[in-house]
C-alpha cells in the first residue's frame, strides 16, 4: 500500500514542480518587460509567481538565470534553423548571404525579446552563455569558409553589434529602426565576407 501511495505521489510532485516553473517563468518574463530587467529582484519574482522564496531558489539562483532559461527557449529555435533550416539562414548559401540572414534573425530575436536579453546577458555573462558560444562558432565557420583573414579575431567583432546593450542604444536611444540597423549589418556582412554590394 505504501509503495503504491509513493508511486502515486511522484507524478503529482512532478506536476507541481512543472506548474511552479511555468508560473515563475511567466511572472519573470512579465516583470522583465515591465521594468529595467537589471532591477528585477527574486522577491518580486516570487511574489508575482505566487510561490515561496524557497521554491524559487531551489530552481534558480538569481534573476539572470531565469532570464537565461526564458531566452534559451527562443535561441534554441534559431540554433536549429542555422543547422537544419533552408538557406540562406541554413546551409547551402554563400557565407556573406548566411551572415546577412543570421544578422536579420538575431536582430529579430532582440527586437522581440530585448528585455530578456538585457536581463540574461549583462556584461561578461554574455560571453559565458551557451548561445554566444554557438553564434561564435557559426560566425567563425562562415568567416573561414569565405577565406577571411584571422576568423578567430573577426568572429567576436562581427558579433559585437548584437550585444543587447548596443541594440537597445541604437533602437531606443538613437531611435534607429530595426530595418536601418539590419541594412547596416547586411552591408557589414557583405564587405567582410566578400558578398556583392547592394545599392
Amino acid at each position: 500500500m505504501t509503495s503504491q501511495l509513493t508511486r502515486g505521489a511522484r507524478p503529482s510532485r512532478r506536476a507541481d514542480a512543472a506548474r511552479n516553473r511555468a508560473q515563475i517563468l511567466a511572472a519573470a518574463e512579465q516583470l522583465f518587460c515591465d521594468q529595467d530587467p537589471r532591477t528585477v529582484t527574486m522577491d518580486a519574482i516570487a511574489k508575482a509567481a505566487g510561490v515561496g522564496r524557497a521554491t524559487l531558489y531551489r530552481r534558480f539562483p538569481d534573476p539572470a538565470s531565469i532570464a537565461v532559461a526564458l531566452l534559451d527557449e527562443h535561441e534554441r529555435i534559431l540554433q536549429g534553423q542555422l543547422a537544419y533550416g533552408p538557406p540562406p539562414l541554413g546551409p547551402g548559401a554563400p557565407p556573406a548571404e548566411r551572415m546577412e540572414a543570421f544578422y536579420e534573425a538575431a536582430t529579430g530575436l532582440l527586437e522581440r525579446h530585448l528585455p530578456l536579453a538585457l536581463g540574461a546577458e549583462a556584461g561578461r555573462a554574455r560571453f559565458t552563455g551557451s548561445a554566444y558560444g554557438h553564434w561564435r562558432a557559426h560566425v567563425r565557420a562562415l568567416l573561414a569558409e569565405a577565406g577571411t583573414e584571422d576568423p578567430e579575431a573577426c568572429a567576436d567583432i562581427l558579433l559585437s553589434p548584437l550585444a543587447p546593450e548596443v541594440y537597445q542604444h541604437q533602437r531606443h536611444t538613437l531611435g534607429l529602426s530595426r530595418r536601418r540597423i539590419g541594412d547596416a549589418l547586411g552591408r557589414l556582412a557583405r564587405r567582410v565576407l566578400g558578398g556583392p554590394e547592394i545599392g
